[in-house]
């Protein structure tokens, strides 16, 4: 019986570690040959010195186990190396129809207390790092499109957001900004690409990793005795979800937000408008506003702003207000 992904080929980047490392492994393990893209600094917030390492120690391991790796030790965030990093998966594979990005790091600060490089180099990581693979991916799958007899190819992007961007994490400003655009630029890509065959989908996940030690250091790990079991914040629980999104299966899922740990998958409903206010004039006064706006404030649950917190309190087996499949 052939593996879901069998004959397509994968870049996930930021793979060297954590996240990125468990979602390449399960992709090569669904059947498709890898590229594992890592930068390999030790460092959460991007210091330290470039490394082969990480990269090429996970490629190493998916070829030991019979799969299909190679390394790509190059940042994202620089448009010519990510234009290399698509170049490769076709030179070595011949094309490429899956990429999921997972590059990232951490400079967190208070935004009154924020440097310009802190933000500029959270954000250029993050959204510009996404930016430039899809750039490059989506050339790829248009061309092949049009050289073709013009029936769609296959392309999945998976893109990585945050509970940081919905929740409003306010000691993230930088990282929280980036997040949110990488969802603005998933649904911008699932409309343009969907005509070529291509779907684009954004994860928020949870996860214990280097990136996020210190943020989960107190909740518990894996359980305790003979029994064993996997720790409720694992990269493992997220991997799965990816390797679905990159199938053939997902054909139909695109431009589609999820949250997910722990056993659990949670789709996020897109906006909705609140309350719609017409003015009684050709243009708004700021009396009229006053008169409409204040008073329908007056009696909203205090700190409630457009960032949704609750979805910091989903868990495994406690459904929402829409119920639980």
């Amino acid at each position: 019986m052939a593996l879901p992904l069998e004959g397509l080929s994968a870049i996930v980047t930021g793979a060297g570690r954590g996240l990125g490392r468990a979602e390449a492994w399960e992709l090569a393990r669904l059947g498709a040959a890898v590229v594992v893209n890592d930068y390999g600094r030790p460092g959460r917030d991007g210091s330290g010195e470039v490394s082969t390492g990480p990269a090429e120690e996970v490629a190493a391991s998916i070829r030991a186990a019979g799969g299909q790796a190679v390394s790509h030790i190059g940042d994202v965030s620089d448009h010519e190396q990510a234009r290399e990093l698509i170049a490769l998966a076709v030179a070595r594979f011949g094309k490429l129809d899956i990429l999921v990005n997972n590059a990232g790091i951490l400079r967190d600060r208070m935004v009154f207390s924020m440097s310009e490089d802190e933000w500029d180099s959270v954000v250029r990581v993050h959204l510009k790092g996404h930016f430039n693979t899809i750039r490059f991916a989506s050339a790829h799958w248009r061309a092949r499109a049009k050289s073709g007899d013009g029936a769609p190819v296959y392309g999945r992007v998976v893109n990585t957001s945050s509970e940081a961007f919905l929740a409003g994490s306010a000691g993230q400003p930088n990282y929280a900004a980036a997040k949110g655009g990488i969802v603005g630029l998933t649904t911008s890509t699932a409309l343009a690409l969907a005509k070529y065959g291509v779907t684009a989908n954004v994860i928020c996940p949870r996860a214990r990793t280097r990136m996020t030690e210190d943020v989960f250091a107190g909740l518990p790990g894996a359980p305790e005795g003979d029994g064993g079991g996997l720790d409720p914040l694992a990269p493992e629980h997220v991997a799965p979800l990816v390797g679905y999104l990159a199938s053939p299966a997902a054909a139909q899922v695109n431009g589609q937000l999820f949250v997910v740990h722990g056993g659990m998958v949670a789709i996020v409903e897109r906006p909705r408008v609140q309350a719609k206010f017409d003015t009684k004039q050709d243009v708004f006064t700021y009396d009229e506003l006053d008169g409409l706006l204040t008073p329908y404030y007056v009696d909203r649950p205090e700190g409630e702003t457009f960032a949704a917190a609750e979805v910091l309190g989903l868990r495994h087996g406690q459904g929402t207000a829409g119920g639980s499949a």
